[in-house]
């Protein structure tokens, strides 16, 4: 894990696979979602031709990214099955994979646990008022219901990604009150390896009018979630949505210290695309930040994975050196 008195940004190499866009939540910001029924799902075997086409190329991370499929729904099995197959193919083809795909069960999740050396889900805000909002029709969205989440990560032991989403109709308050219950949680477990900071970024697909967040404000933020968040979280920002270098660099001097997942397609922010290694390092390194590849595991949870998990992750670290 990257220290604050570093020169160290770290980002995953990943290559995102989406098992289904379709998803029961309406969320009014996003610009991912399918109607129920009208995304077709990934076949495993156009998954393992995907892959394939990564396998040579220094892309460590499989990030399987779903929209969700309703819990008491007769397709639930399937969508479920789907993604552990899924994930279990990465991990034959030699990749390692973390899955987000909303709030699971906790036997899911555990099922998971087997083929994913790490998971997350975003907490967005807890605060209910947005349940009269942009979550209005979003019944995963309900604040216990995703802190159940990861609380049940930790009982699991599962190495943890979680975030806020900035500017959907929160109050500052709002803001400290998430990071404080995420740091809460950890005292418990341990288990949380990074919070992602992401500004809202209107997108050509979603139907709720609203500016975007303002990224100049994001140094300010991650200032004040380090000193809520406990030392060993690191805090995660999205480059694609700071498009700024010069204040993408302020983020990094106020204490964030991972740019999370590089890879072809931001499926999350479609219209917003991610910048490149070389590009990023040519923000980077006039201002003596040095840009590192890392997995999607981090070193103090290698003991956490099954034996399987951590061959596998071994492999990696050496081949990243």
């Amino acid at each position: 894990m990257p220290v604050l008195d570093s020169r160290i940004v770290t980002y995953s190499p990943a290559y995102t696979l989406v098992p289904t866009y379709e998803c029961f939540n309406r969320c009014t910001y996003c610009n991912f979602r399918a109607e129920p029924g009208k995304s077709p799902w990934l076949t495993l075997t156009d998954a393992q031709n995907k892959l394939r086409t990564f396998q040579d190329q220094g892309v460590c991370e499989i990030l399987i990214l779903s929209g969700e499929v309703h819990p008491h729904s007769s397709r639930r099995q399937g969508w479920f099955q789907r993604i552990y197959d899924i994930s279990e193919l990465a991990l034959s083809l030699g990749f390692l994979s973390h899955t987000n795909a909303g709030p699971l069960s906790y036997e899911e999740m555990a099922q998971l646990k087997t083929v994913n050396v790490s998971m997350g889900l975003m907490l967005e805000q807890l605060t209910p008022r947005l349940l009269q909002t942009v979550h209005r029709h979003a019944p995963s969205k309900i604040p216990e219901l995703r802190l159940q989440q990861l609380e049940w990560a930790g009982k699991l032991k599962i190495p943890f990604t979680t975030g806020l989403l900035l500017g959907i109709g929160e109050t500052q308050e709002d803001w400290w009150d998430t990071l404080d219950a995420i740091a809460n949680l950890h005292s418990c477990y341990g288990h949380i390896q990074e919070v992602i900071l992401q500004p809202h970024s209107p997108g050509s697909q979603q139907t709720w009018d609203a500016p975007a967040f303002n990224p100049h404000q994001l140094p300010e933020v991650i200032a004040k979630a380090r000193q809520i968040l406990p030392s060993d979280i690191t805090i995660q920002i999205p480059p694609n949505l700071v498009p700024d270098a010069n204040w993408l660099l302020a983020c990094l001097d106020a204490g964030a210290r991972d740019l999370g997942g590089i890879g072809p397609k931001d499926e999350v922010n479609p219209d917003y695309p991610h910048p490149n290694y070389q590009e990023l390092n040519k923000i980077m390194e006039p201002a003596r930040w040095n840009l590192v590849p890392r997995l999607p595991v981090y070193p103090q949870y290698d003991q956490w994975l099954t034996q399987r998990l951590q061959i596998a992750v071994e492999r990696w670290r050496k081949a990243i050196g």
